[in-house]
């Protein structure tokens, strides 16, 4: 029986999400995940959408153009099934994220310090020990992201914010805002593939699964695991970072002395240093 494409119109996650929809043995006997990256605006093929079995997107607004989920669904074949995926992102265990253009993993307060023109040696010593929740409300903090995400979630009919709340300070549940864990995206595939009325996955295969983001985890200011009561997160946690581990110390005097060199490619940095 030929097998039938299933597009998955999505940004990073789509890759592991397909790789965990193929646990499922019914799943891969029907279908053939193709993944298009709608973040990069990679264009879907005519031929593609006309050829469609099985549509998985995260939604797009109208801002996106041709590329807006409704713009898309359109174009489908009739009676093509779809679904609106997960787009599962948290600042939880980091509430000093910035989406500020122009460097990686930004950090608004280290980004406030370096604008101060301090020295590195002053900005560490301020940004590790200044008492952070005298600073910042890092309960309202985290209460924004968790309301942000519940908007983001009341697009699909995958639940899976509730999953996130119960467990994540427990375990890292995202290796950075908008990578989840092998785990949450196991999670995900589970409630896709009941939405689809398809045969659940193979949960040892789930178990397995990795998500390919597993060479860098964002490393976790301690006052704020010490805050959030993560059972993970201290001082003296090292964290993979493109292949040397690290403390947050050291993470964040990276940092600083990457953004004291005038350089942008903090990844860059991070993988040579």
């Amino acid at each position: 029986m030929e097998k039938r494409l299933a597009i998955l119109h999505a940004n990073c996650q789509g890759d592991p999400l397909a790789r965990a929809l193929l646990a499922s043995p019914e799943f891969a006997r029907f279908f053939a995940p193709k993944v298009y990256l709608n973040y990069a605006r990679e264009e879907i093929p005519p031929v593609a959408l006309e050829a469609c079995g099985l549509f998985l997107y995260q939604h797009l607004g109208p801002e996106w153009g041709e590329l807006a989920s409704e713009a898309l669904l359109a174009r489908l074949p009739a009676g093509t099934p779809a679904l609106c995926i997960p787009n599962m992102f948290f600042r939880g265990p980091w509430p000093l994220w910035s989406g500020a253009p122009g460097f990686d993993y930004r950090d608004g307060y280290l980004d406030h310090l370096l604008g101060m023109g301090l020295p590195g040696a002053d900005i560490l010593h301020v940004y590790l020990r200044t008492p952070l929740a005298a600073k910042y409300d890092l309960a309202a903090l985290l209460d924004e992201t968790i309301e942000r995400e519940r908007m983001r979630q009341a697009k699909t009919p995958v639940a899976y914010l509730d999953f996130v709340l119960e467990n994540f300070r427990q375990r890292p549940l995202f290796h950075t805002v908008n990578h989840p864990s092998a785990g949450l995206i196991a999670h995900a595939a589970r409630g896709i593939l009941r939405q689809l009325a398809l045969a659940p996955a193979d949960e040892d295969t789930l178990a397995a699964l990795a998500t390919g983001y597993e060479d860098f985890f964002l490393p976790i200011h301690p006052q704020v695991a010490e805050f959030y009561g993560l059972a993970y997160g201290g001082a003296d946690e090292t964290y993979p970072c493109y292949g040397k581990r690290r403390s947050f110390a050291q993470y964040a005097a990276a940092y600083v002395e990457c953004r004291l060199a005038g350089l942008d490619d903090f990844i860059g940095y991070l993988q040579l240093t």
